[in-house]
């Protein structure tokens, strides 16, 4: 991968604006190389109860789940892969792409919580697309949400990256259907260095109208491109 979906999609005077210890984490992954971190989130999920039955349903596709816990270790793992769609999703699953689908580079990401109840896995894949950036959830990607992203020039968050969603689709019966603005959850990721911790922070928000917070976390994790040993 000579260019990482991020600097396929974002202007080049946006991504000049990241922190250098950020450049890493959004920039390509080189061959025969993977992108691994290691941290504790401070904070997943949501309390509110009545949320959890539709969050398991999301879990089935390693999407969302159904908890609330503090202090939750966890590793994260960036590769570079090829996806391609087919039968109306992306299909994010190990393994090559075949080759009637249309494959393009992605960096796919397996988030590993380490809740008390056992160990579950985030799963996502990162595109640039004709319209911008791209994140498909799942491991079919049946759920995406178009990214506007920014980087901060000045203040506190200077050098952070933010990721807010401007369009979220659903894959079904073959296509995409675009949610409307009044009833689309939204979105919200922010990642940024701590020269004085040393550490990277991580921030996820998703709201959806009248509801407010449906799911999030934030934490704090260290990351390295090493050699792929898989």
């Amino acid at each position: 991968m000579s260019r990482s979906p991020y600097e396929l999609s974002a202007p080049a005077d946006v991504l000049a604006r990241l922190h250098p210890r950020l450049r890493t984490y959004f920039g390509p992954v080189p061959p025969g190389s993977v992108g691994r971190g290691e941290g504790v989130f401070t904070v997943v999920g949501t309390p509110r109860r009545w949320l959890w039955p539709v969050l398991a349903l999301f879990a089935r596709d390693a999407v969302m789940f159904p908890v609330w816990e503090h202090d939750v270790p966890f590793t994260v793992e960036n590769r570079p892969v090829r996806v391609g769609r087919g039968a109306g999703a992306v299909d994010l699953a190990p393994g090559p792409v075949p080759a009637r689908d249309a494959g393009r580079v992605a960096v796919r990401a397996r988030r590993t919580f380490h809740f008390r109840s056992g160990d579950r896995t985030m799963v996502d894949a990162i595109t640039a697309e004709p319209e911008g950036l791209v994140d498909h959830l799942g491991h079919r990607g049946r759920v995406s949400a178009l990214l506007a992203v920014d980087v901060a020039a000045t203040g506190p968050d200077a050098g952070a990256l933010r990721l807010v969603s401007t369009r979220v689709t659903v894959r079904a019966l073959g296509r995409g259907w675009s949610l409307p603005a009044v009833i689309a959850p939204r979105v919200v990721l922010t990642e940024r260095f701590d020269d004085d911790a040393d550490v990277q922070r991580v921030s996820l928000v998703l709201s959806a109208p009248v509801l407010g917070t449906l799911y999030r976390y934030e934490g704090t994790f260290r990351y390295a491109v090493v050699p792929d040993d898989a």
